[in-house]
């Protein structure tokens, strides 16, 4: 769920050095949302899903990423053939990661499966570079993962 942020790193290294600590105040401030849905809070169980990607991702574990899915789920990128499996999933994601932050538009849940759509950022003060759709599942165990993660950019 990320795409080329290096440049936008690149680019707030540069300003912070030129504008020094009062860049810090700029990064503090809440993002641009004008025309964005409102954000919702999910379930504790849900949220966790997010958190966890996130914090996978972030870290460039591809191994945690394809744990959080079904053994049989997909990944659906743009302009990519879709992913599935964790063998797969394990593959596609080799390498992939950086800083994520995920936000929660609308959910709902109907026994063991429900979804999430929302939008992702790089970082909690910028405004959204993209869009997801999580569909979820129950597991045995009670635990919920990802049947499939569809993603786009703006």
């Amino acid at each position: 769920m990320g795409r080329g942020i290096g440049g936008a790193v690149a680019a707030t290294a540069v300003v912070a050095l030129t504008f020094g600590a009062g860049f810090e105040a700029v990064l503090a401030q809440e993002p641009d949302r004008t025309g964005l849905p409102a954000l919702v809070e999910l379930p504790p169980e849900l949220d966790r899903v997010l958190r966890d990607y996130e914090t996978a991702w972030s870290a460039r574990d591809a191994d945690a990423l394809a744990a959080l899915f079904t053994e049989d789920g997909y990944a659906l990128r743009p302009g990519r053939p879709p992913v599935h499996g964790h063998a797969a999933l394990r593959e596609v994601y080799a390498g992939s990661g950086g800083p994520l932050v995920l936000r929660a538009y609308a959910w709902a849940r109907d026994g063991s499966v429900a979804h999430v759509i929302g939008g992702f950022a790089a970082f909690e003060s910028d405004p959204e570079v993209g869009k997801f759709v999580l569909a979820l599942e129950r597991g045995a165990d009670g635990v919920w993962y990802i049947a499939a993660d569809i993603d786009n950019g703006n």
